[in-house]
C-alpha cells in the first residue's frame, strides 16, 4: 500500500470538509488512517489458498459447519463498513480443513473493499476450489453502514446472501438442514 497517497487523500478530505488539518486533534490523522487501512485491507495482499492448502483425511461425508463467523468488512460504494456473521458449510470429498482455516478465508475477502453478495460468492468459489468438496454452501447476514448511518437512515436492517455450489445446489433438504442449523 501507498501509504503517503492515502495520507495525502486523508489530508484533501479533511480540507475539504472544512477542517484544519493543522488542528491538535487532526495532525495524525492522516497518519492513522494509513495505518488504518493496512489493517483493514489486508485482504487485498493475500490469496485464501494459502489457509485451505493444510487438510486432513476423513471417513464419511457429513456436512462440516462453522457458523456465526464474525466479520468486519468495507463497502466499496461508499467506503463504510458493513459487518455481521458468516456461516460456511460443506461435505468433505475425503479431506477437512482445520476449522479456524475457515474463519480465516472469511476474513480474506471481509479485509477489502467489497460487496456481500460478492464476498459470499467467493467465499463458496474459495472452499469449491480448494478444498474439492462435493459441495459448500455460503451464508452471511450483515448491517451495512452505508444504508444504516446515512441515506434511508434505517439501523439494525440486515441484509441476508448465500451461494450455493456442488451438492447444495441440488438437494433442497441438505439446504433446509443447513439453515435449520444456522437458527
Amino acid at each position: 500500500m501507498d501509504k503517503e497517497k492515502i495520507m495525502q487523500g486523508v489530508r484533501l478530505i479533511l480540507e475539504g470538509v472544512g477542517e484544519d488539518i493543522n488542528r491538535e486533534g487532526l495532525i495524525e490523522t492522516p497518519e492513522r488512517v494509513a495505518r488504518m487501512y493496512e489493517e483493514i485491507f489486508a485482504g487485498l495482499t493475500q490469496d485464501a489458498a494459502e489457509h485451505l492448502d493444510k487438510t486432513f483425511g476423513v471417513e464419511g461425508g457429513g456436512m462440516v459447519l462453522e457458523k456465526d463467523i464474525a466479520f468486519f468488512s468495507t463497502c466499496e460504494h461508499h467506503l463504510m463498513p458493513f459487518f455481521g456473521k458468516a456461516h460456511i458449510a460443506y461435505i468433505p470429498n475425503g479431506r477437512v480443513v482445520g476449522i479456524s482455516k475457515l474463519a480465516r478465508t472469511v476474513e480474506v475477502f471481509a479485509k477489502r473493499p467489497q460487496i456481500q453478495e460478492k464476498m459470499t460468492a467467493q467465499i463458496a468459489d474459495a472452499i469449491m476450489d480448494n478444498l474439492d468438496t462435493k459441495g459448500v454452501m455460503v451464508a452471511i447476514e450483515a448491517e451495512h453502514t452505508c444504508m444504516t448511518m446515512r441515506g434511508v437512515k434505517k439501523p439494525g436492517t440486515k441484509t441476508f446472501s448465500y451461494v450455493t455450489r456442488g451438492v447444495f445446489d441440488e438437494d433442497s433438504e441438505l439446504r433446509a438442514t443447513f439453515f435449520n442449523m444456522i437458527k
